[in-house]
């Protein structure tokens, strides 16, 4: 198979992030996680600089939160179909920090969580520092009922370096990649309708870092300012 770029983000102009391609989410509402931060648009949350892109999550009162943060969604700006997707990431260090790579279907105003589907292309928890999660999420493999095909990957140390994530995406499966190593693939298989695979474009991306809740656990507040790192995202879609 072949690839072609769709689309993609060096984090070359300092400042804010491309407003073409990103929107800040903003909230302090849990996320459905009881997820301690408050999301901001504020620009010392996300920020580019050097190259990179910045999310940083802080210390400090924010409405009814204790914590900001930020989240980063390319929802009816930039899509994410079958193809393959590529970021490269340093994740943060820290008891609490919850950052992710992950996406959404496109149609969850319609049809809501989890019927939209949710592939995590990286979950980490700073609890777990050194354990990368890999899984989807649909109506009826999730994990509210702990039925979601996961994969857990270990390796002493790995945080403390940037690191390729990568997905690729067909009709039929889902496969995860970790510095072009082949990590996990989840197959369609007999899996018939949307409540059971839901993975048919279109999706969108999501890099956000969440502090605390159900499963960041305890927060460190020694640790802050505390920040996740990218170097680029790129999409490429099929040449077949």
């Amino acid at each position: 198979m072949t690839y072609k770029l769709l689309w993609q983000d060096e984090f070359l102009n300092d400042g804010k992030p491309d407003e073409n391609i990103w929107t800040l989410e903003t909230g302090g509402h849990g996320f459905g996680n009881n997820e301690e931060q408050y999301y901001t648009t504020q620009e010392k949350n996300a920020y580019v600089k050097d190259g990179m892109l910045h999310i940083v999550a802080i210390k400090e009162a924010y409405e009814h939160r204790n914590y900001t943060s930020a989240k980063l969604i390319t929802k009816g700006k930039q899509k994410v179909g079958y193809g393959k997707l590529e970021v490269m990431a340093k994740l943060p260090k820290g008891l609490g920090t919850w950052p992710a790579i992950w996406l959404l279907g496109d149609n969850i105003n319609e049809v809501g969580w989890p019927m939209c589907g949710e592939i995590d292309l990286m979950e980490h928890v700073g609890k777990n520092p050194d354990h990368i999660h890999f899984s989807l999420h649909s109506k009826n493999y999730n994990h509210h009922i702990g039925n979601q095909p996961t994969h857990v990957f270990n390796e002493d140390e790995f945080i403390n370096e940037f690191h390729l994530y990568q997905m690729i995406w067909d009709e039929k499966s889902i496969s995860f990649h970790l510095d072009d190593k082949h990590i996990v693939t989840f197959e369609k298989g007999q899996k018939k309708t949307n409540a059971d695979w839901p993975f048919d474009p279109s999706f969108y991306l999501i890099l956000n870092l969440a502090i605390g809740g159900w499963w960041g656990g305890d927060i460190d507040d020694s640790m802050f300012p505390v920040e996740m790192l990218v170097k680029y995202v790129k999409v490429y879609e099929r040449c077949d």
